[in-house]
């Protein structure tokens, strides 16, 4: 069996294994992942989870020679994590014509940072329960995206609701609470609103809402604790529907956070496969 293919035998496992435990009440299971997603949000969704099955502990992953040019090195005898890169490879083509490029996977490793000797990285910076001046970057992208943004004394229950192009939250939440509602409507006019939305019941939009918003507030250092996980969880689901939220949460949540933590002047490019 080729690392490509183990790779995606752990994917398959790791899958399976996730939908078991939810489906057994272990909201921990996920919460874990969402964890694994708030760190790697720039990965996709099966390479987060061949990370989460080798090395749930990991906290800072990058390739051996990447490593060397951060001042580190890794130790001897360290195991790579296996994860699945994009490759393009160019194709013959009939006589006289440019080579066609086609877009081909391969097996690499990773290393995580316990896993390296050297020069010490720079300390990230720790929101300590308030957003900062991410809740800023967060309301200017969404006016980018052309959603009107306002508040209210009073919405007859929710915290927050999306309209399709508006989006009003209740004036008297603090910072944090506020960050996190407004991430979650937010991924509702990403996910269930506009020509590209995908039709889904209202169990599968709150789920994709919920676990969005737990992901970009864990990743900016807020503590969700457990009310977000918990009520993922209490909707279950197969692990079909399981991984089709998970990939699409995790799209999701890697755009908004590189609007969030990413300056605006800075080009972004994906690292994931």
């Amino acid at each position: 069996m080729t690392m490509a293919q183990e790779a995606r035998k752990t994917i398959d496992q790791a899958l399976e294994r996730l939908s078991d435990e939810l489906n057994n009440g272990k909201s921990e299971t996920m919460q874990a992942f969402l964890a694994m997603l708030a760190k790697f949000h720039r990965y996709s969704f099966g390479n987060i989870m061949l990370i989460l099955a080798q090395r749930p502990e990991a906290t800072q992953v990058a390739g051996y020679r990447a490593w060397q040019g951060l001042g580190r090195q890794v130790r001897k005898g360290e195991k790579g994590i296996t994860i699945i890169a994009p490759m393009m490879l160019k194709k013959d083509s009939e006589s006289g014509n440019d080579p066609e490029k086609v877009l081909r996977f391969r097996a690499t490793s990773v290393f995580d940072l316990s896993q390296t000797d050297g020069e010490e990285l720079p300390a990230p910076t720790t929101m300590q329960g308030t957003p900062g001046e991410h809740l800023t970057q967060l309301r200017d992208f969404v006016i980018s995206l052309g959603i009107s943004l306002d508040t209210e004394k009073d919405l007859c229950g929710p915290l927050g609701v999306s309209r399709g192009g508006s989006i009003t939250i209740l004036d008297n939440l603090n910072d944090p609470e506020g960050f996190s509602v407004l991430v979650h409507e937010l991924a509702h006019e990403m996910l269930h609103h506009g020509e590209n939305a995908q039709r889904a019941d209202k169990t599968t939009r709150e789920l994709e809402a919920e676990a969005t918003a737990h992901a970009v507030c864990t990743a900016v250092g807020l503590e969700p604790g457990t009310a977000c996980s918990d009520y993922i969880q209490s909707y279950g689901g197969d692990a079909e529907l399981l991984a089709s939220v998970l990939h699409r949460v995790q799209k999701t949540a890697a755009r908004i956070l590189d609007a969030v933590l990413i300056p605006a002047d800075e080009t972004v490019e994906a690292e994931a496969a």
